[in-house]
């Protein structure tokens, strides 16, 4: 990458975290700020991240079973336990399943099992990620565009840990997305990557170089199960799966 494109990635940066916080919007990135590969989009999303302060976990998902997972650092500051209140412009929920690392997965030669990344995790969750974004209409701008822009995430609401999550067979899992009582969403194994189980083992192998590797106390949130569902302000939602139990919010 060369000095002039960093430096226009650094204004496309610029730009979506002054929206961010000032919540003055905008409709796109300039033509030269166009974000035009995964490689860009992390860089600006490792530019992003930072400025909320550490980096409390990621979020991760594909859209297939073939298809190479993508993910982007979610700030500490954004992770809530269930029951939070919420501000949001947004308010657009996703159900998904989640990860608490337990123990350190630093980058090493070797790549981690599956059982050696499973066996660091402390626990599992269920949880809701809540899309927010700097932009006005978040589905106006590219699919690259807008993934430099933290992938959308606004924020992070886990659920108590599940017991026994190991015996759940997550092709079968039902869950339920509810807004102010309704039932807005009802599926079963809805989850996009076709194997939920394999992203936290990306995430610690492919992704290190990137993260520095995995930590004690960081979220790995899978991806949706609903699609986006948006909410009103002043809505109470909660998403409800079968076996790996609820995961509620209220909105501000």
């Amino acid at each position: 990458m060369t000095g002039l494109r960093e430096s226009q990635l650094q204004q496309a940066a610029d730009l979506l975290l002054d929206a961010r916080r000032t919540g003055n919007t905008i409709s796109d990135l300039p033509p030269e700020l166009q974000i035009t590969s995964v490689e860009e989009a992390s860089f600006v999303q490792d530019l992003i991240a930072p400025a909320f302060g550490p980096v409390g976990g990621y979020k991760i998902g594909a859209p297939s079973l073939d298809a190479t997972p993508t993910f982007a650092p979610m700030p500490a500051a954004w992770i809530h336990a269930s029951g939070a209140e919420l501000p949001g412009r947004l308010r657009i929920l996703e159900a998904e399943i989640a990860f608490l690392v337990g123990e350190d997965l630093p980058p090493r030669a070797t790549p981690y099992t599956r059982e050696e990344v499973f066996a660091a995790m402390a626990s599992c969750h269920p949880a809701i990620e809540v899309l927010e974004t700097g932009f006005t209409v978040h589905t106006a701008v590219t699919k690259l565009t807008g993934a430099a822009d933290l992938q959308f995430n606004g924020a992070f609401v886990y659920g108590a840990a599940i017991p026994n999550w190991q015996s759940i067979d997550w092709h079968q899992e039902r869950v339920t997305l509810v807004v102010d009582g309704l039932v807005r969403v009802d599926r079963t194994g809805s989850n996009t990557s076709g194997d939920l189980l394999r992203l936290p083992v990306f995430l610690a192998n492919e992704g290190a170089a990137r993260t520095g590797g995995l930590r004690r106390g960081q979220w790995i949130t899978t991806g949706s199960w609903t699609g986006n569902t948006p909410a009103l302000a002043g809505s109470t939602a909660g998403a409800e799966f079968s076996n790996a139990g609820p995961a509620q919010l209220l909105f501000s």
